[in-house]
C-alpha cells in the first residue's frame, strides 16, 4: 500500500497572487504530488499551501517551493499579523497513510539537510523531527520572529540544525518538522478589539494567561523566576487574538495541535462561552487549509445530539449541520469537496468518477442491464442490502422525532447511527464486488507462455478468487447484522412505518441470499478445498438464518397490521 504524507508549508506572502502562483506552480511540476489547497490571507500576508503524495515526491515538491519562495519573497519588506521568521516560515510533514511518525520525521530531516546545504538557509527542526527537546515547540523556535534572527543566530545555543548560522536578510530562516494533523482555525467575534479577542484566546488556549499581582499589576513569578500562569480550558490549543482589516472584525486565531484532546467543535463551544461571559458573541468561524472528514462528522453529531436530534443521518447532512452551527461559511463559502482532505484527494481521481455508487439510480440500472458482465449479482446484492438497512434507519430517525417520544430520542439515534454504518459498508461493497470480478478477469489475461508465467498467472487467479469470495462474505455478514436493527424498528419503532421496516427485512434476506450464491460459485475455483468447504458452509448457514429471521420479522409485521 502507498505511503502518503501531507505537506503544509506556510509562505510569507498573501497579497500578491502572481508570487503565490509561481510557488504553487513549481509544486505541481512534481509528478505524483496533488495540490489540495491554497489559502492566502491579506491581513496575515501569509499563504498556507497543502499538498499530498508519497514521501519522495512530496519532499521534492517542498524543496522546490522553498527554493522558489527564497527567490521571490523579500522578508526585509514583509509585514503581517501572523508571527513569522522566513520566506518559507514553516514546512511541516504530516503522516496520512501507511507511514509512521518516526519515518515522517526522517523525511523532514532529509529535507532540512538539503535546504540547508543547497539553498544556504538556516533550518530549525521542530516537533517530532526536533534535534533536542527544547526545540520541539514551534513558538519557542520562532520567538523574536524575523527581526530577532540576527541575535538568535549569533547565539551558539541557537545554532541552526542545518545551514549557516548567518542572518539571511532576504529569506530569514525556516522551520521544518513532522507533526500530527493540525487544524488552523479562526473564530470570528462581533468586536474590532484585539485586546478583547486576546482575552478570549487567553481563556481557552492551553498556555492560558500570565497572572499579575493585584497590588502592583506586575507578573507573579514562581521560585525559578518563571511567570505564573492560569491555564486555559483547551488542551493542545495555541491561540492569539487579532484584528482582520479585510473583514473588519477581530478573531481568535487558533492552532489545534491535538484534535483528540480538543475536537474542533469543543474549541468553538469554549470560544462561545468565553465571548458570552465577556459581553461578546461568536458570529462564525473559518478553517485555514484542510480538515479531516471525521472532524466534521464528529462536530455534526455533537451539535445534533445537543439539540436532542438523531445523529444517525448521512455524511452530507452531518457536514451541513457542522458548517451551519459553527458558521464556517460566514466569511466565504465552505466547499466540502475542497476543504475536507479525503474528499479533496478523491475528487480528481478517475477511479472515483467511475464508481457505481456515484451514478444516479437510472444510470446504475442501465449499467446493470447492459451487456457488460459487471456489475452483476454481487454488486446488486450489496446495494439491495444497503437499501434494506436504510429503511430501518429511516424508521429509527422518524421514531426519534415522533411527538410524545421525546425521552426515547437517544436510543433511536444510536440505532440510526448503527444503521448508517451498515449502510455505508454495504455501499462500499457495491464497487468492491465489481473490482474483485475485474481482478479475476485481469488475472486470467496474464501471459501463460513460460513455466514461470504459468505459475504467476495461476497464483494471481487464486488470489483474485479469494478476493471475489471475501467481498460477498462481507456482504452476507453485513446483511445478517442488519436484521437485529430491522426487528428492533418493527417491534419498537414508529408504527406508521412498520411496513417500511418489513420491506427492509425482505431486502436484507435478498442481500444475504445473493451474496451467498456468489460465495458458492467462486468457491468452486479454489484450489484450497478446505477453505472452499468452510466458506460454502458459512454461506449455507447464512441463507438459512436469513430466511428464518425474515420470516419472524414478517410475522410480527402481519400481526401488528392485523392481517
Amino acid at each position: 500500500m502507498k505511503q502518503l504524507i501531507e505537506c503544509v508549508p506556510n509562505f510569507s506572502e498573501g497579497r500578491d497572487p502572481a508570487i503565490i502562483k509561481e510557488i504553487t506552480d513549481v509544486i505541481e511540476t512534481v509528478e505524483g504530488v496533488k495540490l489540495l489547497d491554497v489559502d492566502p490571507g491579506k491581513a496575515t500576508n501569509r499563504t498556507v499551501v497543502t499538498f499530498v503524495g508519497e514521501p519522495e515526491p512530496v519532499t521534492e515538491a517542498a524543496f522546490r517551493a522553498i527554493q522558489k519562495a527564497s527567490e521571490l519573497i523579500d522578508m526585509s519588506k514583509h509585514t503581517g499579523e501572523h508571527p513569522r521568521m522566513g520566506a518559507t516560515d514553516v514546512c511541516p510533514l504530516i503522516p496520512i497513510a501507511n507511514i509512521s511518525m518516526e519515518e515522517t520525521a526522517e523525511w523532514a530531516r532529509r529535507l532540512g539537510e538539503r535546504v540547508g546545504r543547497e539553498l544556504d538557509l538556516p533550518v530549525y527542526l521542530y516537533e517530532a523531527a526536533a534535534s533536542r527537546p527544547e526545540r520541539k515547540n514551534l513558538a519557542v523556535i520562532r520567538a523574536g520572529e524575523y527581526e530577532g534572527l540576527p541575535e538568535k543566530l549569533a547565539n551558539p545555543e541557537w545554532k541552526p540544525d542545518f545551514g549557516p548560522a548567518r542572518f539571511n536578510a532576504r529569506s530569514g530562516a525556516t522551520a521544518i518538522g513532522a507533526r500530527d494533523f493540525l487544524i488552523a482555525y479562526n473564530v470570528n467575534l462581533n468586536t474590532t478589539s484585539t485586546r478583547r479577542a486576546n482575552s478570549v484566546a487567553f481563556d481557552v488556549r492551553e498556555l492560558g494567561r500570565v497572572l499579575n499581582d493585584p497590588a502592583s499589576g506586575k507578573p507573579l513569578k514562581d521560585a525559578t523566576g518563571e511567570p505564573l500562569r492560569q491555564p486555559g480550558t483547551l488542551k493542545g490549543v495555541k491561540g492569539i487574538g487579532w484584528y482582520i482589516e479585510e473583514y473588519g472584525i477581530a478573531q481568535i486565531s487558533m492552532n489545534i495541535t491535538d484534535i483528540r484532546a480538543t475536537p474542533l467543535h469543543i474549541a468553538f463551544e469554549e470560544c462561545c462561552k468565553s465571548a458570552d461571559r465577556r459581553g461578546m458573541r461568536v458570529t462564525g468561524s473559518e478553517l485555514v487549509g484542510l480538515v479531516p472528514l471525521n472532524v466534521m462528522l464528529e462536530a455534526g453529531r455533537y451539535f445534533l445530539k445537543k439539540q436532542q436530534r438523531s445523529a444517525g443521518v448521512s455524511e452530507e447532512e452531518l457536514i451541513k449541520i457542522a458548517v451551519k452551527t459553527m458558521g464556517l461559511d460566514e466569511l466565504a463559502p465552505f466547499d466540502p469537496q475542497r476543504k475536507i482532505i479525503e474528499y479533496n484527494i478523491a475528487q480528481d481521481d478517475p477511479a472515483t468518477a467511475k464508481k457505481l455508487i456515484k451514478k444516479d439510480l437510472r444510470a446504475f440500472a442501465n449499467e446493470a442491464a447492459s451487456e457488460s458482465v459487471a456489475p452483476g449479482g454481487g454488486s446488486i446484492s450489496a446495494y439491495v442490502g444497503a437499501l434494506g438497512v436504510s429503511l430501518a434507519t429511516m424508521v429509527a430517525n422518524l421514531s426519534s422525532h415522533k411527538r410524545g417520544w421525546d425521552e426515547r430520542w437517544e436510543a433511536f439515534s444510536e440505532a440510526a447511527e448503527r444503521g448508517q454504518r451498515l449502510k455505508d459498508a454495504l455501499l462500499r461493497a457495491v464497487d468492491e464486488d465489481t473490482d474483485a470480478f475485474n481482478a479475476i478477469m485481469a488475472a486470467f489475461g496474464l501471459p501463460k507462455g513460460t513455466p514461470d508465467e504459468k505459475a504467476a498467472r495461476k497464483a494471481a487467479i487464486q488470489k483474485a478468487t479469494l478476493g471475489a469470495i471475501e467481498v460477498p462474505l462481507r456482504v452476507l455478514r453485513l446483511g445478517l447484522d442488519s436484521f437485529p436493527l430491522i426487528r428492533q424498528m418493527v417491534e419498537t419503532g414508529n408504527p406508521n412505518s412498520i411496513t417500511d421496516a418489513g420491506v427492509g427485512a425482505l431486502c436484507a434476506r435478498s442481500a444475504v441470499m445473493g451474496a451467498a450464491l456468489n460465495v458458492k460459485v467462486n468457491a468452486v475455483d479454489l484450489e484450497d478445498k478446505t477453505h472452499a468447504a468452510k466458506v460454502v458452509a458459512e454461506a449455507d448457514a447464512a441463507m438459512a438464518e436469513a430466511g428464518r429471521l425474515e420470516g419472524e420479522i414478517l410475522a410480527i409485521v402481519r400481526e401488528k397490521m392485523g392481517v
